[in-house]
């Protein structure tokens, strides 16, 4: 008992301690107004994962985010803090008043009681001056100096693309959303809220007449492509294949994407800031799309639109009459596969027999393109004995934007039945339902035959009446 106090206590004071881990520094209660504010976040031993933004302060404009680290080595002991650095730059003369706020640093929420911070005439920075203080300058014999960041010329870009500039009513296209930097790329960048940029300018992308195949893009992951002989590093946001319903245009606007681009420190030292977070905007080109409509056809809107093939499977190509067997009829190929109909049934021959097929369905997105095979499972049976082609029962017709044509799918199997004619039973032993299972329960005489009598009686007295009423009404006229 007394040693699980003891590790109780040892693990309460671990915790302790991790929470003491972060310190807030804020700047000074008075600056000049050509001079900064800083709210410094340093985390000892260990490295600042995440953080949360810094509070906004009434009077001030912020003015980027430096990161910096330092690691001391004391009778062997190593230890080292990590700091980040949010500076905001006042605006004009007077006094303001920063809240108490919190910070999340590494999932974790640190707190700080806030101040009054009171802004005077802009002083002259020399030596000591300002508040960027390196408490290292005595011991390395240099005076202290706000650094000095410099942006780098950068090698990137933003691009909204589509595969297809001109496509059929029924046809996929490629739409790709993605961040572009070449190898040469010197100039530092990170995502800023993708996932929120992302929603926002989806609303204006996704065309609204279409079928949308998403790639589902989940993590941001470089790849090496080659354009015109240049490697560059792409980052997909998103990708997707659409199939436009009807024939028009579809316009891609031109939409914007922020990134975080680090500017350098001039004259980097050892303990003080490298980098300094600012923000810069890419723009994407806007794309137009022409959507062609089919040639004419009957089933000019009742088609699917892609490059297809037919799979078949087949249980077995000789059969006894009457017995049942499976039949497969597989379309494989790139288009939508969902918008994939059942084959035509065509009405040659009788004595084959379906049911409602089964469907099976495999979707595959990726090299850019949608794919896939959808499966129809029939159960036939066939009473008479002979040789059937399946090709004067099934076939599927679809449009082939590649050649601009139709064409038509058609099974190659032959079924071989033997054995007696089975048509007579079929007939006999199908169920035909309803008011004809009470045929031989049921009388043959009409029910309405003994009232017949009273039925005629009722309707001459009636006819009588109206015309004594019908007399009645002209002689009072008269």
């Amino acid at each position: 008992m007394l040693r699980l106090a003891f590790v109780c206590l040892a693990f309460f004071l671990v915790k302790i301690s991790q929470a003491q881990n972060v310190q807030i520094e804020l700047g000074p209660d008075e600056i000049g107004l050509n001079e900064t504010f800083t709210i410094k976040v340093t985390l000892s031993n260990d490295k600042i994962k995440s953080y949360d933004q810094f509070p906004e302060i009434q009077g001030f404009q912020k003015q980027g985010i430096s990161q910096s680290s330092s690691m001391n080595i004391i009778n062997g002991q190593m230890s080292s803090s990590n700091s980040i650095i949010q500076y905001y730059k006042p605006i004009r003369k007077g006094q303001y008043s920063l809240e108490n706020f919190t910070v999340l640093i590494n999932g974790e929420s640190f707190s700080s009681p806030g101040k009054t911070i009171s802004v005077g005439d802009p002083v002259n920075n020399q030596g000591f001056g300002g508040n960027a203080v390196d408490p290292f300058a005595d011991f390395f014999g240099r005076p202290a100096e706000e650094p000095e960041f410099v942006e780098l010329e950068d090698d990137a870009f933003f691009s909204v693309s589509v595969d297809k500039k001109e496509i059929f009513a029924g046809e996929g296209f490629n739409l790709n959303v993605a961040f572009y930097m070449s190898e040469q790329n010197q100039a530092p960048f990170q995502f800023y809220e993708p996932g929120r940029q992302l929603d926002a300018i989806l609303k204006n992308l996704k065309p609204n007449n279409a079928w949308e195949e998403n790639f589902n893009i989940t993590n941001i992951e470089p790849e090496v492509v080659d354009i015109q002989g240049k490697r560059w590093m792409r980052f997909k946001v998103y990708e997707a294949s659409f199939f436009p319903f009807s024939e028009g245009t579809i316009e891609i606007p031109r939409v914007p994407w922020e990134m975080i681009k680090y500017r350098i420190a001039k004259n980097p030292t050892f303990f003080g800031a490298s980098r300094q977070e600012d923000f810069k905007t890419f723009y994407s080109s806007p794309q137009t799309i022409t959507v062609k409509p089919l040639p004419p056809h009957p089933l000019k809107n009742e088609v699917s639109v892609g490059v297809f093939q037919l799979r078949e499977n087949i249980s077995s190509l000789e059969v006894e009459t009457g017995k049942g067997f499976e039949y497969n009829f597989g379309i494989n190929g790139v288009g939508n596969i969902n918008a994939v109909s059942p084959p035509k049934r065509l009405t040659g021959g009788t004595n084959l027999d379906t049911f409602d097929p089964n469907v099976r369905q495999q979707i595959n997105r990726g090299y850019s393109r949608v794919s896939g095979i959808k499966e129809f499972n029939y159960y036939i049976t066939i009473n008479e004995a002979g040789n059937y082609e399946l090709d004067d029962h099934f076939q599927w017709i679809y449009f082939d934007p590649l050649r601009a044509v139709y064409d038509t799918l058609k099974p190659q199997a032959k079924i071989i039945v033997t054995g007696e004619s089975k048509v007579n039973q079929a007939l006999s032993g199908q169920r035909l339902g309803g008011i004809y299972d009470k045929i031989d329960s049921e009388s043959n005489q009409f029910s309405n035959e003994q009232y017949k009598y009273y039925f005629t009686t009722v309707i001459n007295v009636l006819l009588l009446g109206a015309v004594a009423l019908l007399a009645v009404l002209i002689i009072k006229k008269k």
